[in-house]
């Protein structure tokens, strides 16, 4: 994995930025330098152009006289080294004085125009002034034009932006310096963060917000959020590790001793019935270590899901019935009434996968240790309280003592239950689970009449 820097992307984003817009305020001083310039120029040029036109006369036989006031064409090459150029023209366009190849630029009368151009092979800015002489009788119009070339104006244009230059490059530094400072105290909560994940160890998956002493800001809380739900999903898959590993443990032991012993009873065994025995009860115990493990799938499935199952409107009745009528070749191998009582539909929330691992499991139960001859009962009612989801026999039952304990160890003989097959000690515990992942509780009872087991899960009711 390639790794980069997180300042010196934030500084050359910035710099990049910076240059952008920049170059985009250069482009804007550079063309309000120009006009600035042109302004400052344009007034000096008039200036010029009144001075010259306030020596117009006439003299006594009505003919226009031009006496240059070479001052008014100084003040134009005071700043820079520029040429200056004129002409004065009488009535009708006739010259009088000055450049006579210089344009004139049409302008109202009493007015003034400006124009740029090319004279003797420079740029220039001209002005044409238009006024009028009166002689007593009658105004005779004339126009001064003036112009220069425009060092000056090129001159302060640059002068401003290089300038303007200067300070961009002098801001952008300081900004930069401002953003590297800032983002190193800006990134201390990362560093704080990383050297608390760096001092625990390895067993510990307590949040991370408790380690950090300091307020978190708000663009780190999301981080420290996902780390810490992390966290806790890595808690709980590591305490389903540890819960199935211990199952496991506990509850494969005992088959596979049984199996590991009635495999060496058949090497000893004197005769084919002893021997066809000993095979048998190793088979009888290989199926029931079958029957452990995929109830300690179950239940790792089960502790999985802890985190948050995905509940949803499921018909339970459809569930019930289609289970139900699946399990009845089973029943009826044990000399077991199974059936079915309720209406033709109900919906509750819940995930329909595991609600119909927990509602084999109750029926499981109860076709293990309800014994021939018991009638098993499926039953759904809807109740004010929920969705009432029930399975009852009329079996030996539980003792007392042990109706109100959620996790059951075990259903067997030794608890006063009679019938063929044996307790492995899981399918009450993984029902508990599944329920509590609804939303619900699992409720034993005595039977009707004061015998066998009632198995009860409340359900959340939907319309």
């Amino acid at each position: 994995m390639r790794h980069y820097s997180l300042r010196r992307r934030l500084l050359l984003w910035l710099f990049l930025a910076t240059v952008l817009i920049g170059i985009a305020a250069l482009f804007d001083t550079w063309r309000e330098a120009l006009r600035t310039a042109q302004g400052v120029s344009d007034r000096v040029l008039v200036g010029s152009a009144l001075a010259i036109a306030e020596r117009v006369t006439v003299d006594e036989t009505g003919v226009l006289e031009v006496d240059i006031p070479y001052s008014s064409l100084e003040m134009l090459t005071s700043t820079a080294q520029d040429k200056v150029f004129y002409r004065v023209d009488g009535p009708v366009g006739r010259f009088l004085t000055g450049y006579d190849d210089l344009a004139v630029n049409p302008a109202p009368a009493g007015g003034v125009a400006f124009a740029d151009g090319r004279y003797n092979g420079v740029g220039i800015r001209s002005a044409t002034l238009m006024r009028e002489v009166s002689t007593g009788e009658r105004s005779i119009p004339f126009a001064v034009t003036v112009a220069e070339s425009t060092l000056a104006r090129a001159a302060l244009a640059r002068a401003i932006l290089v300038r303007s230059a200067l300070r961009l490059a002098v801001l952008t530094a300081g900004v930069a310096v401002i953003v590297w400072v800032a983002v190193t105290l800006a990134l201390r909560p990362l560093d704080r963060l990383g050297a608390a994940i760096a001092d625990r160890s390895p067993d510990d998956l307590r949040p991370v917000r408790a380690d950090l002493r300091s307020d978190v800001p708000d663009e780190v809380a999301p981080l420290i959020a996902a780390i810490d739900s992390f966290m806790a999903r890595l808690d709980n898959a590591l305490a389903a590790l540890r819960n199935f590993t211990g199952n496991a443990s506990h509850q494969l032991r005992t088959p596979l001793a049984v199996v590991r012993t009635q495999l060496a009873l058949v090497d000893r065994s004197p005769t084919p019935q002893q021997a066809a025995a000993a095979t048998a009860k190793a088979q009888i115990a290989l199926e029931r270590a079958e029957r452990v493990l995929a109830q300690l799938l179950l239940l790792a499935r089960v502790d999985a899901a802890a985190g948050g199952a995905a509940l949803q409107r499921v018909d339970v009745v459809a569930i019930a019935k289609d289970l139900t009528a699946t399990l009845v070749p089973q029943a009826l191998s044990r000399r077991i009434d199974l059936g079915y009582e309720g209406p033709a539909e109900a919906v509750a929330l819940a995930e329909p996968v595991l609600l119909s691992e927990m509602l084999r499991n109750l029926i499981d139960n109860a076709l293990a240790y309800a014994g021939k001859g018991a009638v098993v009962t499926v039953r759904i009612e809807e109740r004010p309280v929920g969705l009432v989801l029930e399975v009852e026999d009329n079996g030996p039952g539980l003792p007392k003592n042990l109706l109100s304990t959620e996790r059951q160890p075990r259903r067997g003989a030794s608890h006063g239950q009679g019938g063929e097959g044996q307790g492995h000690g899981l399918g009450l515990a993984i029902t508990a689970e599944i329920a509590a992942l609804f939303g619900a509780k699992l409720d034993l009872s005595t039977g009707a009449e004061g015998r066998g087991l009632r198995a009860s899960v409340t359900l959340i009711r939907t319309l």
